[in-house]
């Protein structure tokens, strides 16, 4: 039986708040996309606001920009040379390596700059995104429009039966990603070789990024029911509570 949407706001916020116990003062945040990482975002604000905590931080997305804001967390620009000690993102699906799915909120490729450019990638996530294999949710391209039917075209002849994305408020309009570019939803089902696959996209023109994070996330916090847990690339899973320091 998959857990209740109470139960899953539940897990989002014990997840997010397992994340925070592991910022320091100083640190230079990536702060991820999506309702998990919200959750942390308003945390990291309340902790900024109320106990002193000094940190700056670079959102993902436009939405993720405007709560951080809004929670009064002091943002910088992007620039050369700026790394980050630790970005706090979300997922769609991720699996016993680590594999990630991301981009249902269209703000893969930015996602992806500051998964890039981060010491380290904590993921938070609520128990229904740890799964067995990826491909069940639809993997996100972001696509230059002038390319979308050459690139609906050939990921079409590798099985991934492309959609545009498209407006709910506005139907008829596509949805565009903060870049301006289109976002296309992939439905494999079933991605049996990720890295095979990402090989793959990187080769169609027109794609400008693509939703498989491989290699990128160093621990995932993932909470069920009122467990906490941390996830490693090779290593069993252990108690969010017995890490003093990010795992």
């Amino acid at each position: 039986m998959s857990a209740q949407p109470e139960q899953l706001a539940r897990e989002k916020q014990l997840a997010a708040d397992a994340a925070l116990r592991w910022v320091r003062d100083g640190m230079v945040l990536g702060l991820g996309s999506g309702s998990t990482a919200a959750c942390f975002i308003v945390a990291l604000g309340k902790a900024v606001r109320e106990q002193g905590l000094r940190v700056q931080g670079t959102a993902t997305s436009r939405a993720s920009e405007k709560l951080a804001l809004e929670a009064g967390i002091p943002l910088l620009e992007p620039r050369r040379g700026l790394r980050f000690d630790l970005t706090v993102d979300g997922a769609d699906e991720l699996d016993a390596h680590l594999r990630l799915v991301k981009g249902g909120g269209g703000a893969l490729l930015r996602e992806k700059v500051l998964a890039t450019a981060s010491d380290y990638l904590l993921i938070v996530a609520d128990s229904s995104k740890a799964v067995a294999q990826l491909g069940r949710f639809p993997l996100p391209l972001e696509v230059v429009p002038f390319a979308l039917p050459w690139v609906l075209d050939a990921v079409a002849a590798l099985g991934g039966a492309p959609v545009l994305r498209m407006s709910k408020e506005a139907p008829a309009e596509p949805v565009k990603s903060d870049q301006e570019n289109l976002l296309v939803d992939c439905h494999f089902e079933v991605i049996a070789e990720p890295e095979q696959l990402v090989a793959q996209l990187q080769n169609i023109p027109g794609i400008v990024e693509q939703g498989l994070f491989l290699g990128l996330a160093r621990a995932a916090v993932v909470a069920k029911g009122e467990s906490v847990q941390v996830l490693r690339p090779g290593r069993p899973a252990a108690a969010a509570g017995s890490f003093g320091e990010l795992p």
